[in-house]
């Protein structure tokens, strides 16, 4: 956890775009998890993710053109499919015999759930079933059709494991979420204790009432209660239930590389009416999410010169277990054993 950089999981599924970022008949490019990926939709609204080089030269796809079924490489017009294979090679002459079912540029299983376009990147060509995970993971309380109302995402200067550490960081808020609107020279912390069990992939933390000092949640109707989930590759999903309607949130940790990261934010509320703060509620979601990312960047001005960083408990006990998940997954990847969770029930005390 102490350098710059950090090691990639795969084996699991990312959230790669807001799928109303990839319009129909459109190809975006990424490079994720140290992957050039072009991403695109049909015309008939079905998603997709290809390697973005060509076979022939190498060029990427992403320079050619897509017809909403098929991308034409803009080097020699070589035509390939939604799954990465060639199916036209203009410059064959009559006689000139070639199997194209042997060419194609590698693809990565996509799908759309709840408004997200999630890609699986396998780890030795396994693919989602295989390794176990056959789909990737719901919001709780929305349907597979549902999208979020709000959306934001930023790239973070950081490694994916300094990026997760600040999701499950609970007492820098009174320092670093600070704005003339919100907590303005909050400096009075208060004992906090939660209750934490492991699950799927992580660990929660048990689902509990939200004190009455937390007024944006009286709008949900009380009383309100909250459950937070951490799990890999990189997940927070924050599911609050009130008498009225219900929310969950979503913050994705995507890597870019070894030490460049995109962190997104989603919310589903079941109010349609909320739609109609969307630009002033999106606003905000950056600003809180821009306060994480600078305070990164700014940690990062210390890491260079490589210190001894230290864990204390019980406030930093999660970026702890954050690291024993993570291994333990990898190990039991390598070894080819199912994975165990490392983590125990356990009750966190801190003041924030």
């Amino acid at each position: 956890m102490q350098g710059l950089t950090a090691p990639i999981i795969k084996g699991l599924w990312y959230v790669a775009l807001n799928g109303r970022d990839l319009k129909s008949g459109k190809m975006q490019p990424k490079k994720l998890l140290g992957e050039p990926m072009l991403f695109g939709r049909t015309d008939d609204g079905a998603v997709f993710a290809i390697r973005d080089a060509c076979p022939h030269r190498g060029i990427p796809l992403r320079y050619g053109s897509f017809d909403g079924q098929s991308i034409q490489c803009c080097y020699h017009g070589w035509r390939f499919d939604r799954t990465g294979a060639c199916v036209e090679i203009p410059s064959l002459r009559e006689g000139q015999q070639m199997d194209l079912t042997k060419i194609c540029t590698p693809s990565y299983a996509c799908v759309e759930r709840q408004g997200m376009v999630w890609v699986f990147v396998p780890r030795a060509g396994e693919t989602p079933a295989e390794a176990g995970f056959p789909e990737p993971p719901l919001m709780p309380d929305f349907a597979a059709d549902a999208d979020p109302r709000f959306h934001c995402m930023l790239p973070f200067h950081c490694s994916m494991d300094h990026a997760a550490f600040g999701l499950m960081d609970p007492t820098h808020a009174a320092y670093v979420h600070t704005s003339w609107w919100f907590k303005k020279g909050a400096r009075k912390l208060r004992p906090k204790e939660k209750h934490f069990a492991p699950s799927e992939l992580g660990w929660s933390m048990v689902r509990h009432e939200l004190p009455p000092q937390n007024i944006a949640y009286k709008i949900l109707g009380t009383p309100v209660t909250t459950e937070i989930s951490y799990m890999l590759p990189g997940l927070r999903i924050e599911n609050i239930r009130g008498s009225k309607m219900q929310a969950t949130g979503l913050t994705a940790i995507t890597p870019v590389d070894e030490g460049e990261t995109e962190v997104h934010q989603f919310f589903w509320v079941s109010a349609a009416w909320m739609s109609l703060g969307k630009p002033l509620f999106q606003h905000l979601m950056r600003v809180f999410l821009d306060q994480d990312r600078r305070v990164v960047v700014q940690q990062r001005e210390g890491l260079v010169h490589d210190p001894k960083l230290m864990l204390i408990n019980d406030a930093d006990t999660q970026a702890r277990w954050w690291m024993r998940v993570k291994d333990a997954f990898v190990k039991a990847q390598a070894d080819g054993k199912p994975f165990e969770n490392p983590i125990q029930p356990m009750t966190l005390r801190w003041r924030s």
